[in-house]
């Protein structure tokens, strides 16, 4: 038996029967389908217009801090540590960079599992539109906050850096990846930060955003004109 064989079924007859034979196929010309293109980090970042990221590992280094809380009458049940004092630091740079990203256009915000009452306090010093705290299902969380701001998924970014991100970034049209960021999320990731969460990663990210758009040199001088105290 031909090991290639093409049997055709003609309407006005029988089966025409053609033998191919390997003689014959490398007369051929080959053909090469070339892949899909991939969409480049700095394309997609073009048409960002909301910059959603996580607060543990990207807005801080992941550390945390916890300090007895003795009078426990005003205790809040939504705190993630019951108990005891929360703190956090932050770095000066990213609170730069939620000025920056607002004199640039991008709408911002923040989506992590733990509820901090520092979390909510630095939220409304750099004035987040969007605070989301006590989030389970992150990836749900940023479809229901990118369909709110009147967007769509290839206009909104997220930043994470571990894991429980990664449903979230599946669905952005932008997914960065902090520095230090485990490798499952830097392979999720379209473009990974030069710094590591809480040295400047949201910072990296939204100049890497702006510097895309083209509007980063204009974003800068209007930054030294107006002065912002937020830091």
């Amino acid at each position: 038996m031909d090991p290639y064989r093409i049997t055709i079924y003609c309407q006005n007859g029988g089966p025409t029967l053609f033998r191919i034979t390997t003689t014959s196929l490398g007369c051929l010309p080959l053909v090469r389908i070339p892949a899909m293109p991939k969409t480049s980090a700095q394309a997609r970042a073009r048409k960002i217009r909301l910059l959603l990221f996580d607060v543990d590992g990207v807005l801080t280094d992941g550390k945390m801090y916890f300090l007895p809380q003795q009078d426990k009458t005003t205790e809040n049940t939504q705190l993630s540590a019951r108990g005891s004092i929360e703190f956090k630091g932050f770095h000066a740079h990213d609170g730069v960079a939620i000025s920056l990203a607002r004199l640039g256009g991008l709408r911002t915000g923040l989506i992590t599992k733990r509820y901090s009452e520092t979390v909510a306090l630095r939220a409304r010093d750099l004035k987040l539109e969007f605070v989301l705290q006590g989030i389970h299902d992150k990836g749900r969380a940023f479809k229901d906050t990118v369909k709110q701001a009147g967007l769509g998924l290839d206009e909104a970014c997220f930043v994470g850096d571990d894991i429980v991100d990664l449903p979230a970034m599946r669905y952005a049209g932008l997914a960065i990846a902090v520095q230090n960021a485990r490798a499952e999320v830097k392979r999720g990731s379209h473009y990974i930060t030069p710094h590591a969460g809480g040295e400047g990663a949201l910072r990296d990210a939204v100049e890497m955003i702006l510097k895309a758009q083209g509007k980063w040199k204009k974003v800068l001088e209007a930054y030294l004109t107006e002065h912002p105290t937020v830091q």
